[in-house]
């Protein structure tokens, strides 16, 4: 059974850097064959895709992350991380990594919850203005 542990989280002023990782074991196939990602889930808010890496490094960015947020993979595929840049209070929230055991996805689908069947526990990130 896949397992997913993130951490990373923390607290930090407006305009900080954090960088999340989020490590995966027990997999059945090859980590290269995962696609992975990070979600978010703020109070009172659904859990919305923030980042996705799939095969050959492909990317797909939510709008909120996009030119602050890079995901990106050790060169082993286990690690997945997701640097955060430039951090907004709007940012704080639960930071949960997930995987799903495929190759590709579509944009939509690198970002929408219900693709995925993995993930972690979440890992918190607190931005104060």
């Amino acid at each position: 059974q896949e397992q997913l542990v993130e951490s990373g989280g923390g607290s930090v002023e407006s305009g900080g850097s954090l960088t999340l990782s989020c490590v995966i074991s027990g997999y059945y196939y090859s980590p290269s064959n995962y696609c992975r990602a990070w979600f978010r889930q703020a109070p009172g808010k659904e859990r919305e895709g923030v980042a996705a890496i799939c095969s050959a490094e492909s990317t797909n960015y939510a709008d909120s992350a996009r030119g602050r947020f890079t995901i990106s993979r050790s060169k082993a595929k286990h690690t997945v991380y997701l640097q955060m840049n430039s951090l907004k209070p709007e940012d704080t929230a639960v930071y949960y990594c997930a995987a799903e055991a495929r190759w590709t996805m579509t944009t939509v689908e690198a970002l929408d919850v219900t693709t995925y069947s993995y993930w972690g526990q979440g890992t918190q990130v607190t931005v104060s203005s």
